[in-house]
Formats: structure tokens, C-alpha cells, sequence
């Protein structure tokens, strides 16, 4: 039977980076994926005569993106990476999707206060 002769603290430290990293990555394939079906939209339909009903669809797939976006750049942060131009550029963000970046959605309930 082998024993960790760690410390406990040591183990813990490695646990905490190992699910660090373990959210990065999903945040970033969901940012990947949010942005993948706003440019398939985009391909498929040109924002030139582009009626309301799909406007709506569209700004949907933009606010969805920024909120990935955000989630993303969040977890980054927590992890003690700060920069974010990075993340633009590798991923090419478009402006829309970096200016609705933690925004949150609007409720569909009316308040109550």
C-alpha cells in the first residue's frame, strides 16, 4: 500500500489548480461553441435584409456569446490570468459580443418591488 507523504495542504493546493483548470477549459469550448453558432448564423444569413424575427434570433446568439465571454474572462481572472486581449484575439471576438459581456439577460418576469 503506498502512501502520499505529502502534505495534506500540498495535496489540496494540487486538487484546487487541477479543477481550476478543469473550468477554464470548459469555459473556453463553451465560449468556442457560442461563437462557432453566431458566425454559422451569420454565414447563413445576410445582415442586409435580415427581417426582425431573425434579428431577434441573432442578438440572442450575441448575448449568449457574451455571456460565455464572460464566464470565461471571470475564471481567467480567478486564476490569476488578467489580460484578456488575449482571449479577444485568439478567439476573435467580434466588438458586439465584447460590448454585451456581462450583461445579464432581461427577465421575462415582471419585478415584484
Amino acid at each position: 500500500m503506498s502512501r502520499d507523504l505529502r502534505p495534506p495542504v500540498d495535496i489540496l493546493h494540487y486538487e484546487l489548480v487541477q479543477e481550476q483548470a478543469s473550468a477554464l477549459g470548459r469555459m473556453g469550448r463553451t465560449l468556442e461553441q457560442a461563437l462557432a453558432q453566431l458566425r454559422d448564423f451569420d454565414a447563413a444569413h445576410p445582415r442586409l435584409e435580415m427581417p426582425a424575427s431573425l434579428q431577434s434570433a441573432r442578438r440572442k446568439l450575441v448575448m449568449e456569446a457574451g455571456q460565455a465571454l464572460w464566464m470565461f474572462v471571470v475564471q481567467r481572472e480567478a486564476t490569476g490570468l488578467r489580460d484578456s486581449r488575449h482571449i479577444m484575439r485568439t478567439y476573435n471576438v467580434p466588438a458586439e459580443v465584447q460590448l454585451c459581456m456581462g450583461l445579464a439577460p432581461a427577465s421575462s418576469k415582471p419585478s415584484t418591488r
